[in-house]
């Protein structure tokens, strides 16, 4: 990465960067309109598990606990959503879909404090529920459900967490995929999904490893990921966007893995793994002097702190859903199925 404007050098520039954009929050999804957020055909596999002093493998839900816990997302989601209020559904999303879920909403509601004016109900239908045997804490399930937003035919990929028993189902991951991306989940004789932890051997890349792989790969490039949208054609993309007449714009990328932001994943019947894990990213922009950065949107100034002058740096948060192979597979690069993303904030300079 060259230096930017000011002359100041790449680890100066993720500095300030990190100085000028808070991380993110707990927020969700058909929200995700705000800043550019991507979402394409996705899969995930993969799990990070804390034991908490159980030792036995049981199901992580009843599929009546699953459906509740869907019907219960829904619902606050719509709330809030209709709302603009963050609160309504705080304790329903957490992760990465917290995250960009409580940007939208925060900036939703600086611009339409009365509410969101262009409401309209989230349906979820069709609800099939993948839900792991394991032992411990936190304990996991992915629901996947038809929509009644986004493209016909689509699949939306929720995966719910809770750390303990008594805590209140929340989801965290969100992805959507072409039904026929769905992949055919691995199950014991029960019908209950085999999870995948973060170290698991059996897979070319450890899911705990994924989301600096991913950080690495569109800093550098290399051969761990399979071509596609997510991966070459969009560090094409941000090589073209680096630098233009009057404006240079700088890249930096990093993991999230921690605690709600931690990788889950489930078997897939080929041996390898669905993956879902977390990244966020930082962009700045620097007008040269005597030209402007470029018009922003209502919802990015409504996130933007400071006085934007010569530049802009804006905080993202992209939560992936992968294909990772089964090590030995004749293919060993991990696919990018999809990827949902949001501006969680932003600092002007």
């Amino acid at each position: 990465m060259s230096r930017d404007r000011t002359g100041r050098s790449p680890r100066r520039l993720l500095s300030l960067a990190r100085a000028a954009v808070r991380r993110p929050g707990s927020a969700g999804h058909h929200r995700l309109a705000l800043a550019g957020a991507v979402t394409v055909l996705s899969v995930a596999a993969s799990g990070c598990v804390v034991v908490h002093g159980e030792r036995e493998v049981v199901p992580a839900a009843t599929r009546g606990e699953a459906a509740r816990a869907l019907e219960d997302f829904t619902t606050a989601y719509n709330k809030a959503d209709k709302a603009n209020d963050r609160s309504l559904d705080a304790g329903r999303v957490t992760g990465a879909l917290g995250a960009i879920d409580g940007a939208k909403l925060r900036a939703g509601r600086q611009n339409n404090p009365g509410g969101n004016p262009g409401y309209s109900p989230l349906e979820l239908s069709d609800a099939k529920f993948a839900i792991p045997a394991k032992a411990g804490w936190p304990r996991w399930f992915v629901a996947d459900t038809a929509a009644n937003k986004g493209l016909a035919g689509s699949r939306w990929l929720l995966v719910f967490t809770r750390g303990t028993a008594n805590d209140v189902w929340q989801a965290s991951y969100l992805t959507v995929l072409a039904g026929t991306d769905v992949p055919k989940f691995q199950q014991d004789k029960d019908g209950w999904a085999q999870p995948v932890t973060a170290d698991d051997a059996a897979l070319a890349v450890g899911p705990g490893k994924l989301s600096q792989s991913y950080a690495t790969y569109l800093r550098s490039g290399g051969e761990t990921f399979a071509p596609g949208i997510h991966t070459s054609q969009w560090r094409a993309l941000r090589g073209r966007n680096a630098s233009r007449p009057g404006l240079a714009r700088q890249y930096i990328d990093e993991p999230l893995t921690s605690h709600d932001y931690a990788p889950v994943g489930l078997r897939t019947a080929d041996g390898g793994a669905l993956v879902f894990f977390v990244t966020q990213r930082y962009e700045k922009l620097t007008a040269a002097q005597g030209t402007e950065l470029p018009a922003q949107s209502a919802d990015v100034k409504a996130l933007t702190t400071g006085d934007v002058k010569q530049s802009l740096t804006l905080g993202f948060v992209s939560n992936q859903a992968a294909l990772d192979p089964a090590k030995g597979a004749q293919d060993q690069r991990v696919t990018v199925l999809g990827r949902v993303e949001g501006l969680t904030a932003a600092k002007g300079g």
